[in-house]
């Protein structure tokens, strides 16, 4: 009877310190500590949200995700692009710049990085730097459209208009859809006064897509010889596109001082007075 009481008695020890064990298992935490490739791929699940913010134009949020998805991961160069165009939106160029400087110390061999920092620096009018980034896209990525697009623009910003023209060529080869690329050959003719092949690549233009600019630019140019169809014209390019009412937003599109004469003397038409005055109250809703 005692040896049966004395291994009751350890099956009882045994029995509470086993409930124990499972007691204090049941109160301590349980920590998850995530693995290098969880981390890396919740950071690129960020920065594919912070793109989609930046899509919807959420620009302060896209660059706060941006930010978080690059301190995850700092090794990832798509990443800093992506914050890069999040601080292009937010007007940060110099911080943009730093961050594409980075996704070219990680991969220097992707073309999105020179084309981005083209982009930069034409806003802040480094157009020698901005050349010579698009130059080193184009050797990357040789038959980018884009890139001797690109080209062509700070050429004709430059007012060099053959030069701009060879480019736009190069471009259309590549993709001869490519509308914008024969629109600005049409700019570039006008200011060469070669108004007839002007029209011919506006309209051009205007095959592939009907575009408030080509159509606007066709007005222009028809504005002398057939006065009603440019105001037909100047009327479509209004409506769908307010802002070719304003000279600064047609400078911007990189629009020539002859056209830009042109179409000030065609706006001034008492036929489209009352579609002038209803494309700039649109534009001051929207701003």
């Amino acid at each position: 009877m005692k040896e049966f009481l004395k291994n009751l008695i350890w099956i009882f020890l045994i029995s509470f310190n086993f409930f124990q064990i499972e007691k204090v298992k049941a109160i301590v935490p349980y920590y998850y500590y995530p693995t290098i490739k969880n981390l890396q791929k919740q950071s690129l699940i960020i920065g594919k949200n912070a793109y989609q913010l930046l899509y919807f134009g959420q620009y302060e949020d896209s660059l706060n995700l941006a930010k978080l998805a690059v301190k995850i991961n700092s090794k990832d160069e798509k990443l800093w692009l992506i914050l890069a165009e999040a601080q292009i939106a937010n007007k940060q160029y110099e911080n943009a710049l730093n961050s594409l400087n980075k996704a070219e110390q990680i991969n220097s061999n992707i073309s999105e990085i020179y084309f981005a920092k083209s982009n930069i620096y034409l806003k802040i009018s480094q157009q020698t730097k901005a050349k010579s980034a698009l130059e080193k896209a184009i050797k990357i990525e040789p038959n980018n459209h884009r890139a001797f697009f690109q080209l062509g623009n700070i050429l004709l910003i430059e007012k060099n208009y053959l030069g701009a023209i060879k480019l736009f060529d190069k471009s259309i080869k590549i993709k001869p859809d490519f509308w914008q690329a024969i629109n600005n050959q049409g700019l570039a003719y006008f200011e060469k006064n070669n108004v007839n092949l002007s029209i011919k690549l506006f309209k051009s233009a205007i095959s592939i897509e009907e575009n408030a600019e080509p159509l606007l630019g066709l007005a222009s140019c028809l504005r002398i010889n057939n006065t009603k169809l440019a105001i037909q014209l100047a009327k479509k390019a209004l409506a769908k596109d307010p802002k070719y009412v304003n000279y600064d937003y047609r400078k911007e599109q990189l629009w020539g001082e002859k056209l830009q004469a042109s179409t000030e003397i065609l706006l001034q038409n008492e036929q489209l007075k009352k579609d002038v005055i209803v494309a700039k109250s649109k534009i001051i809703e929207s701003s």
